[in-house]
This record gives C-alpha cells, structure tokens and sequence, in this order.
C-alpha cells in the first residue's frame, strides 16, 4: 500500500516522499480502517521539522499523520464496538501514528463513528482540532454566560473552539486578522478582534478563561485579562508541573514568570497536552449532527498532491483544515 512519509528531519520538500509499505496488522483491540480522508495540522509541521524530536523521536521512515476518517474493514477479537463497513473517524495515538495510508490500525478506544451529516474530508478535519477544544474548555469547566477568549479564531483549533463555547451559551471574544474577520463572526463570536488595528487587551475585561493558541507574549498577557479566579488554558506554552509529570520531568518547575502572574490573580495555568478518545469524539458527532458543530476545511488535496498540502500547511494562512482524500468513495 502507499504510504506519505518523513524520512529525514528537514524542509518539508526534502523530508517528505510517497513510498510503498507493508499493510498494518491488527490488535485485539484494534480495527483496521481504510482511510477516506486524513487531515494535517501544526504538530506534523513540527515533527517534520524535528522541533518535537525529545519527545516524539521517530524511527524513519515513518508515516505522517494522526486525523483520520474512513472504513472499517478488519477488527481485533475482543473489539465489541464497531462492525466490518462502520463508517469511522479517530485521532490515532501516538504510537500508531500514520494516517496517510492506505490503511491505518487504530486502537478501538480513541474512535467513533462519524457524523452521518458531513463527509469523509469534512470529518477527517475534526478530531485533533476538536479534541483539543473539547478537552481545554471542559478542564476549564466552561459554562453558560462565560466570558471567553479564544486567541486565533481562524485556524483549525481557534474555529472548533469558537462553536463549542458558544453551543455551552458562553460570550466569546476572538482575535484574528481583518482578512478573516466576516467569516469568524459567521462562527457565532460575540466580539472579533482584528489583532492589526485592534489592541485586545483593552478590550476584553476580566475573562473567565482564557484559550491560549499562540504561546510566547500572548500566554503572559493572558493574565492582564482573566479576572481573579480565572484559568488561563494553553496548548502551546510552558508545560505546568503535573503535565510535567506526565512526561517523566519530575524536577520541572513551572517558569517564575508565570507562577507570579498567575498568583497574582489568584488565577489557574494548566497546560493541556490532547489525548485520544473515543467517547469524546462521539460528543463531538452529536454536536455536529445537531447542527451545533460545523467543520471548517479550508482546502482538500488529493493523496499525489499530499507535500503540497504540508507546503500550504507551513504558510500558517490556512482558514479551517488541511485535508488530504486518499481515496474516493
């Protein structure tokens, strides 16, 4: 079967190439799927790059790739929850990454069964995206009349993000560039910041929490807007010492800076590193299928054109997802 694979760390058009690999085999506890659809995102820039390479070393070649949307077509003995022809999606874990295939093996807890509504290319677009929303704002206990600000509300997590606060009846704020400003507001925000013209943080007042997708300077002056009390939610910046934990760096300690902010505030910093799961992303299928959800896919390009579809990944200009069709229905 083929397969797009990194095979060096580097440049995006000199790491990556289409090669022929052997068809994965299946766990008791894993289905096979034949893959539709796999979407691309910031973390596989990183890993091509060799920016993540402490903590997710690879063997190469390696496939790419952890969005996916497909078929089942096998399934281990002691999977109870899906059937052969069940139409699928999933964030595979770390250890099966590979998505962009001709076939990938999933561990059966970290899938669902995909919206009935949208597509193969249009749910391929959810699950990390999705996740990561979905994780971050109920860690951070979201609720009705929140106030909520969500940083880059353009991009594949910030858009996600933006429609699952408001389907929990939260006020949002967002930031993004004017060029993206009509059809950000089209996702139901409150009050769009054009981050050119606009200076945020005169702007929004005592948030209940703040979504942090931007890291550095922003995740500082997070804490000039949540109010006392507040959480400041990051996917992009210092780990906190329990995330720490998770990573085996038990004499982390979370930097000075953000300690003393956050103390001032008497506010929360947590880290959110995304995990897999199934049951999420059926969450995450009602919420589509009610109409409260809508994928943003930004462009579709076929599995021959897959190292451009990394090349427009890395301009950062991408509206929605990334998705490559591996094969047709």
């Amino acid at each position: 079967m083929k397969a797009l694979q990194v095979t060096k760390y580097g440049d995006i058009t000199d790491s990556l190439a289409i090669n022929e690999v052997s068809k994965p085999t299946v766990n008791a506890q894993d289905i096979l799927i034949e893959v539709k659809a796999a979407a691309i995102n910031p973390i596989d820039k990183s890993i091509i790059a060799g920016n993540l390479q402490i903590l997710i070393p690879l063997p190469f070649p390696s496939t790419m790739a952890y969005d996916v949307s497909g078929i089942v077509v096998a399934k281990g003995d002691e999977v109870t929850n899906f059937e052969i022809g069940d139409l699928v999606y999933s964030r595979v874990p770390q250890e099966q990454m590979g998505t962009i295939a001709d076939y990938v093996a999933v561990t059966s807890a970290a899938v669902s069964k995909k919206p009935g509504n949208i597509s193969f290319e249009e749910a391929a677009g959810l699950p990390l995206a999705g996740l990561t929303a979905l994780q971050s704002l109920e860690y951070a206990g979201i609720k009705e009349n929140d106030k909520v600000l969500i940083h880059a509300g353009s991009g594949g997590v910030g858009s996600f993000a933006i429609q699952y606060a408001k389907a929990k009846g939260a006020y949002v704020y967002t930031t993004t560039s004017i060029a993206n400003v009509s059809w950000v507001k089209e996702l139901g925000v409150d009050r769009v910041i054009d981050y050119k013209t606009e200076d945020y943080k005169t702007i929004v007042k005592d948030a209940d929490i703040v979504f942090d997708t931007l890291g550095k300077d922003y995740t500082l002056e997070a804490f000039q807007v949540v109010k006392q009390g507040g959480k400041v939610i990051s996917v992009v910046g210092p780990l906190d010492e329990d995330s720490a934990k998770m990573f085996g760096m038990t004499e982390y300690k979370l930097p000075e800076e953000i300690a003393k902010l956050a103390s001032a505030k008497d506010a929360e910093y947590k880290f959110i590193f995304m995990h897999p799961n199934g049951a999420h992303l059926g969450e995450i299928k009602t919420m589509v299928e009610n109409d409260k959800i809508k994928p943003i896919v930004d462009k579709v390009y076929p599995f021959s054109k897959g190292i451009e579809a990394f090349t427009h990944l890395a301009t950062g200009r991408a509206k929605g997802k990334i998705v490559i069709q591996v094969s047709q229905d």
